[in-house]
């Protein structure tokens, strides 16, 4: 593999264009191309921080924990309802990751876990989003600590309990179209097929 050269980059200048709601920037910077030559290119970046998600999944009944809710984007680009089917997630808000994800999971869902296994990281919309996500796994059972979930302030999320081999059936059938609840479930499969 082919090692990876940092490319020769100087921002030149930085506009700032909405902070609404999070950050939105216009950068203009010179880059310079394999040839050598200088260009000078305009992006603008939306800054909205950090973020983790969690799987939960119960080994030995073979579930796993989602969550359902209203997601304005979706609902702008097609979704007819709005309504998302996604694992736990949230802002780190400063915070560590591993720390971040249990309170997002306990606010969301209601579980009280401790053990967290962190998998990955990836940006997941790096041609306009700054946010790096964390991405991990979690093992319940039906002796679990829950209690309360369903989200904070205006939040209104609904905790859905399915087998693992419908989840990955709702893939395919448009019913789960949100990113990082795709990666994590077939990460999980993939785990799963290769212990056996």
């Amino acid at each position: 593999m082919n090692e990876t050269v940092a490319p020769a980059i100087r921002i030149t200048d930085e506009k700032l264009l909405s902070d609404n709601w999070y950050i939105l920037k216009r950068y203009t910077f010179d880059y310079q191309q394999k040839n050598g030559e200088w260009i000078t290119q305009q992006r603008e970046a939306y800054d909205r921080g950090n973020g983790a998600t969690v799987l939960l999944y119960n080994p030995e009944a073979d579930t796993v924990i989602l969550t359902r809710q209203f997601r304005l984007p979706t609902y702008v680009n097609g979704n007819p309802t709005g309504m998302l089917i996604e694992t736990c997630a949230g802002l780190l808000d400063n915070d560590h990751p591993d720390y971040a994800i249990r309170r997002e999971m306990e606010e969301e869902t209601g579980y009280q876990i401790t053990d967290v296994q962190k998998v990955l990281e990836a940006y997941m919309s790096p041609g306009s989003v700054t946010e790096k996500l964390f991405f991990y796994i979690a093992h319940y059972s039906a002796n679990t600590a829950r209690q309360g979930g369903g989200g904070v302030d205006e939040e209104e999320i609904e905790v859905l309990e399915l087998p693992l081999s419908q989840a990955m059936r709702m893939i395919q059938t448009g019913e789960i179209m949100d990113g990082k609840t795709i990666m994590l479930l077939y990460y999980l499969t993939i785990n799963q097929l290769n212990k056996k």
